[in-house]
């Protein structure tokens, strides 16, 4: 009978445990017999029903629209063509077109946008909820900043990435900023993702987008990201692409500012 066997509870060892202060991801769990220790067990089952949780639940998408109004921003709902949650996951296609009246409704109720931002759903309303919010407040004035504003908002339920283009393209944007609860993993299932496209139209290929992922206090902080963000739309729309063509290198400029300039959103 080789150690552990009987039941007994192994810890990780020091050099892997230590590894843990680094890392949400399931290392270093240790074992009792040949199974988890049961604290790991439990912590297992608890994540795992978060991100079932997380898949079926639904946004509030009144709440999302009344609370962009409120920060000044022209703000209008609708929904992909998956009509409930249950043809949502099984049509990935649904989910990512528009029905052909609701781009009539979106240019009457909106008008042309140049910067339109979507927030959809996606795969985690709970990402939605968390941090969608957060991340507009940190970003807005970061656009400001470099003389762009969010000309129209669209929240939309049961979207995938891809509805922003039909949107885009309803309201001649010249850049889609799209907001997306990430799929779940066992360790985050809150993690916003953002997309952005450049003169978006229907059927664009996903090697059009810039994806800043992992959008979260525990992963990629909503300040952070809008920093991101926000360097991205400047050279998408300085250089008229994103996409593969575009590289994310916003880091220089960030090391010439001061820690306290991102940290506070300045």
């Amino acid at each position: 009978m080789s150690d552990g066997d009987d039941g007994a509870l192994i810890p990780a060892p020091a050099s892997l445990a230590d590894l843990r202060r680094h890392t949400a991801a399931r290392v270093a769990l240790g074992r009792a017999g040949n199974a988890l220790p049961t604290a790991a067990h439990l912590q297992f089952t608890l994540d795992h029903a978060k991100a079932r949780d997380a898949v079926w639940s639904a946004i509030d998408g009144t709440r999302l629209i009344e609370a962009l109004r409120a920060r000044g921003l022209k703000a209008a709902g609708t929904a992909s063509r998956a009509g409930d949650r249950a043809t949502y996951v099984r049509r990935p296609d649904l989910g990512r077109q528009l029905p052909a009246e609701t781009a009539a409704g979106l240019r009457t109720s909106l008008g042309p946008a140049r910067i339109v931002l979507v927030i959809a759903d996606g795969l985690s309303a709970a990402a939605v909820e968390a941090n969608a919010l957060a991340l507009v407040d940190a970003l807005a004035p970061r656009l400001a900043a470099e003389g762009h504003g969010i000309d129209a908002a669209v929240v939309v339920e049961q979207g995938r990435v891809a509805i922003g283009d039909p949107i885009g393209a309803a309201l001649g944007a010249d850049l889609v900023i799209m907001l997306i609860g990430e799929r779940p993993g066992l360790s985050a299932a809150d993690s916003l993702g953002c997309y952005l496209t450049f003169r978006p139209v229907a059927g664009m290929p996903d090697s059009g987008r810039n994806c800043v992922s992992n959008i979260r206090p525990e992963g990629l902080p909503p300040a952070n990201a809008a920093f991101k963000i926000a360097w991205l739309a400047r050279e998408a729309l300085r250089r008229e692409l994103t996409g593969i063509d575009l590289k994310e290198e916003s880091a220089a400029e960030l090391a010439a500012r001061p820690a306290a300039a991102l940290i506070e959103g300045a």
